[in-house]
């Protein structure tokens, strides 16, 4: 009994282009030919073929599957890093699971940042898209710390800032910095890294500052800009002006001298 090329592959459950490529690539032989140069594969090509599909389902990489005609076996080592890539595909698996379950749930974007599925709704496409670029400079703890602001920022005056125009006058941009100054003053003492995040970075403190400028520039208007450097140096003074009446009012402050 011989097989032509497409009763092969319907045979092994697989496709023609796979057989063939199996053949470019050296994994199965090339079969005998019939008189009119029709090739013509046996019960040998096919148990060939099938090892090579058993071993693709397991998951075995096919740089690291012999010539199907050796019978060589597949070495324990490779097998125990198919099984461990399996289980983190499998984790993986899980958690776009998970993270669908969440979208769908709260009706949050598709394209919402991982763990930010629940907040997504309530963010600006400018936001989600910072919040993106921030998971490639931050660590994962930086990024639970992020998230946990994002759940405390109820403040009116976060929708007041998402809609304020680029031709905002210098009044109403001055207005909404003086709102979000707290909010920001707050995140600094809730979370001092903000003010040195060198231990949270996953890219270098030069990368990171100059991607962080650009993504603001590029995702807010002009005076959105401008309130966020207001906020800014409103909130730093807040703080400074808190530690100040702190340390006026502690009894066991620094001495003052002799």
């Amino acid at each position: 009994m011989a097989w032509s090329t497409r009763e092969l592959a319907e045979l092994a459950g697989t496709t023609v282009n796979t057989v063939r490529h199996y053949h470019r690539i050296g994994l199965l032989e090339e079969p005998e030919r019939r008189y009119n140069g029709y090739k013509q594969y046996r019960v040998r090509d096919l148990v060939c073929l099938l090892r090579i599909r058993r071993l693709v389902g397991l998951g075995v990489p096919l740089s690291r599957i012999g010539p199907a005609g050796s019978d060589g076996d597949i070495a324990p080592d490779v097998l125990r890093q198919v099984d461990a890539d399996l289980s983190a595909e499998v984790e993986r698996l899980q958690r776009a699971r998970s993270d669908i379950a969440v979208i769908l749930r709260d009706g949050a974007p598709a394209d919402a940042p991982a763990g930010f599925e629940s907040v997504a709704p309530r963010l600006s496409a400018s936001d989600r898209s910072l919040i993106h670029i921030y998971t490639q400079l931050y660590d994962d703890d930086a990024m639970k710390d992020l998230r946990h602001m994002v759940e405390s920022d109820t403040d009116p005056i976060n929708a007041e800032f998402d809609a304020l125009p680029a031709d905002a006058d210098a009044t109403t941009r001055q207005n909404v910095a003086e709102q979000l100054a707290p909010i920001l003053a707050r995140h600094l003492v809730d979370y001092p890294w903000l003010s040195n995040p060198a231990g949270h970075l996953s890219k270098s403190e030069q990368v990171t500052q100059q991607t962080f400028v650009d993504a603001v520039v590029a995702l807010y208007n002009s005076a959105q800009v401008d309130v966020l450097g207001r906020a800014s140096v409103l909130a730093q003074k807040l703080l400074r002006e808190t530690r100040e009446a702190e340390n006026d009012g502690d009894p066991a402050g620094p001495a003052t001298g002799p």
